[in-house]
């Protein structure tokens, strides 16, 4: 009696145990590293980061269509870029680990008088909020810039209200295989200037045992990924 195997079967199965115990990325950091880092970088913050992924902020602040009254927690406010683009008519929560940071936030929503919007300095891999605190949990440019992302996606889903959405927007490695090399190569210098530039979507998805709603392209170039998740009911 001989044993036929189907290969095609096999190699899905390599594939998917692969994808679920790589690790995310090649270039570890610690949460006190990550706050010297934005501690250092937080004066030029607007100049480097700002307009250049300015147009990623837009569509993502629509896509995540907002509710008169709804509760958003923003994870990584970073200077509070974002403050001035939600509805007046919706509460958000701004949370950030730097403190240099928040004060230029604090700054921005005085400027723009935004009532709606409060600060606090948080680790978003420790939210300090009750279960089912807000109707959307939103984490811009942020999962790239964490120590431990499935421990910050779990407290995000976490704090995110039963059938509420918790979405992320980031830079993930390039499907293209001489581009990931590139970005595997100079990840370990683009985390002094705040960002890994390797973190792997696949494995990323799979360990933190998320079924996206919606992947979807922003920015320019569109490099950058919105992925939309809802909590279940």
């Amino acid at each position: 009696m001989s044993l036929q195997i189907d290969q095609s079967n096999t190699k899905e199965m390599l594939v998917a145990s692969d994808v679920a115990t790589r690790a995310l990325s090649a270039t570890p950091v610690e949460t006190d590293f990550i706050e010297k880092v934005y501690n250092n970088i937080a004066s030029g913050y607007d100049l480097i980061y700002g307009w250049t992924l300015h147009a990623g902020r837009l569509e993502s602040i629509g896509r995540l269509a907002i509710r008169p009254g709804d509760r958003v927690l923003e994870v990584g406010v970073g200077t509070g870029i974002n403050a001035a683009l939600y509805p007046r008519d919706c509460s958000v929560t701004g949370i950030d680990l730097c403190g240099s940071m928040l004060e230029k936030a604090e700054r921005r929503i005085a400027r723009h008088r935004r009532t709606n919007v409060r600060l606090l300095q948080m680790d978003a891999e420790a939210l300090t909020f009750p279960d089912g605190s807000f109707d959307i949990v939103y984490a811009p440019y942020t999962l790239s810039v964490v120590s431990d992302p499935i421990k910050a996606v779990h407290e995000m889903r976490r704090v995110c209200r039963p059938g509420g959405r918790f979405v992320f927007l980031n830079h993930f490695l390039s499907s293209n295989k001489l581009v990931s090399r590139v970005e595997r190569f100079i990840s370990p210098l683009t985390v002094h200037v705040g960002f890994k530039a390797d973190l792997d979507l696949p494995a990323f998805l799979v360990q933190a045992g998320l079924e996206p709603d919606s992947i979807e392209k922003v920015n320019i170039p569109r490099i950058w990924s919105l992925v939309t998740c809802t909590k279940d009911a």
